[in-house]
């Protein structure tokens, strides 16, 4: 019997193959066939209606499967979907164990693949796999309560401004902190800023630095002001271009960005006269969007945090100095009464990207 030790191990190598899936709106799934301790064979969920993890590791393994171990990051599904259940191609293989890294969260399951295996006479071990549950906590949401896992993108000089006193924030941070960036972008379904971001910087938010395919690309814009000039219009038809707005926006506006490609979704307005936060991020799970990434602005973050609406965070904190004066706040809301009631990053995590800090990771909400 593998150690516990074992066990992590090949699971990681099942995360780090889940990683390689653009499989949205499923969820990402890497699986890992082990045999005397060796890889026989790896496999990830590409595509959604393509083959599961599982299906193609089995595949790639072959004859090897037989009496072997089966690392899921992933518990397999015991369902008839767009493919046949996993577990069945489990069984077929002749595997003779199988390790989860996270049990499915899917309410709707009729059934659940760790039950069906154990009772098939396969051995089964569920793991509390760090990797295994981040990887998964994308879909975890949206499939739980039909919202997108949403990750908020900051940039700050040291003592916390986001652009200097003129204005000018082209760049706070490196090179290397913007290809991290893109990195996210790529990871993403869609990236997302608000309407006076979109006019300041007039941002294109597609994926250049780094290999990967452009996400959706979301503007929150109340009253339809983004101008027909700006770059995210001008190539709408190139790369998906969704604007959220006001029931109340005006409908000429609409009709010319339509004219160019770009797709308008209204929601109802808040109390505050803002775009209303959850009906605007239901709307986007309605239409598949399962991961989003918010890049600016103010406003748009603070609503978010507001709403306790943000799942992780990733920030980038450059080493430069902007200045009482500098544009302040990278995110507009009340805040915390006191620190202890501030959200704080989970067991963050710290790099450097070039000369700046880069910190990641879960928020996690005090109790109200």
């Amino acid at each position: 019997m593998p150690t516990a030790e074992q066990d992590a191990r090949w699971m990681d190598l099942a995360v780090n193959e889940g990683r390689k899936g653009r499989c949205s709106p499923n969820p990402r799934v890497g699986a890992v066939v082990v045999q005397n301790d060796q890889v026989v064979a790896v496999g990830y969920h590409e595509r959604a209606g393509e083959s599961h993890a599982e299906v193609i590791a089995l595949r790639n393994a072959g004859d090897q499967a037989r009496g072997a171990t089966l690392y899921c990051s992933l518990e397999p599904c015991n369902h008839h979907g767009r493919t046949p259940p996993c577990t069945e191609a489990i069984l077929a293989a002749g595997i003779r164990r199988v390790v989860v890294g996270a049990r499915d969260p899917n309410p709707n399951l009729p059934g659940k693949g760790l039950e069906r295996l154990k009772n098939e006479g396969v051995q089964v071990a569920l793991l509390d796999h760090r990797g295994a549950t981040e990887l998964l906590a994308p879909w975890a949401k949206y499939i739980t309560t039909g919202l997108p896992h949403v990750s908020l993108k900051l940039a700050l000089s040291l003592d916390g401004r986001i652009a200097t006193r003129t204005g000018a924030s082209r760049w706070v941070t490196g090179e290397e902190a913007r290809s991290k960036v893109h990195e996210l972008r790529a990871e993403r379904d869609a990236v997302a800023v608000g309407i006076n971001t979109a006019i300041a910087d007039d941002p294109r938010l597609t994926v250049r630095y780094v290999p990967g395919s452009h996400p959706v690309r979301v503007v929150f814009d109340t009253q339809l002001r983004l101008p027909m000039n700006s770059k995210l219009v001008t190539t709408a038809r190139e790369v998906p271009t969704w604007v959220i707005s006001g029931m109340d926006a005006p409908q000429e506006a609409e009709e010319a960005l339509q004219a160019r490609g770009v797709v308008v979704l209204r929601v109802p307005r808040s109390s505050e006269g803002r775009v209303d936060m959850r009906a605007a991020l239901q709307v986007l799970a309605e239409q598949q969007i399962v991961s989003l990434l918010i890049e600016g602005g103010a406003e748009l973050a603070g609503s978010l945090l507001a709403l306790r609406a943000v799942d992780d965070l990733h920030a980038f904190l450059a080493p430069l100095l902007l200045g009482p004066r500098g544009r302040p706040g990278a995110v507009d809301w009340a805040g915390p009464d006191t620190p202890s009631n501030a959200p704080r990053i989970v067991r963050p995590r710290w790099e450097l990207c070039g000369d700046d800090a880069y910190v990641r990771g879960p928020l996690d909400y005090p109790a109200r």
